[in-house]
């Protein structure tokens, strides 16, 4: 088994490619070892010292270090526990994975609503998994899009830039409702 790395956007995360699926659907954010208690891969990659967060996304898994930590000091060890999970025959997922997405919104907005759900599913979600993350829909009051952010994005240094100069300005362009863009924390 040969697990390709790329780095991502943000320098506290690593990306890595194990060349099978990790996920059939959805992604599955864990941003603590105690939420890891679901996924047998997680939890293992969570045994390694340094590691803040772990997601999961179609066909990648990203990690997320902590800042004391140094990647040439944890990277081999992440690279073995991926692939003695793999090895292991262990499912990724115990149980029913419940796919994170968008959250519902019920209500007079809800044609907008749909309106931005098709926009992040089209544009910007798929560019956002490139560089091992997820942004997902979170709410909408009174213009303003709520949107939480996972895995890379998550604390990435570019996060405002993308939403700001990114996603808001693409949102506002389709949805005239739109006046600005927020993130949520998890």
């Amino acid at each position: 088994m040969f697990i390709q790395t790329e780095s991502t956007p943000n320098p506290a995360t690593l990306k890595f490619l194990p060349g099978q699926t990790v996920l059939d659907a959805g992604t599955a954010d864990f941003p603590s070892a105690d939420a890891a208690v679901s996924s047998p891969l997680a939890a293992r990659i969570f045994k390694v010292d340094g590691v803040a967060a772990v997601f999961f996304g179609n066909d990648f898994v990203t990690v997320t270090k902590d800042e004391a930590t140094e990647w040439d000091h944890i990277k081999p060890a992440l690279l073995g526990a991926i692939m003695e999970h793999y090895q292991s025959g262990n499912p990724v997922i115990e149980g029913e994975a419940k796919a994170s997405g968008h959250a519902d919104h019920d209500g007079p907005d809800s044609a907008i609503v749909s309106q931005i759900k098709e926009l992040l599913d089209t544009r910007v979600r798929p560019a956002v998994a490139q560089d091992g993350g997820d942004i997902t829909f979170h709410g909408f009051d009174r213009g303003i899009v709520y949107l939480h952010m996972q895995g890379a994005c998550a604390g990435c240094p570019s996060s405002t830039l993308t939403l700001k100069m990114g996603i808001e300005n693409l949102l506002r362009h389709y949805i005239p409702e739109v006046i600005e863009v927020r993130p949520v924390a998890a």
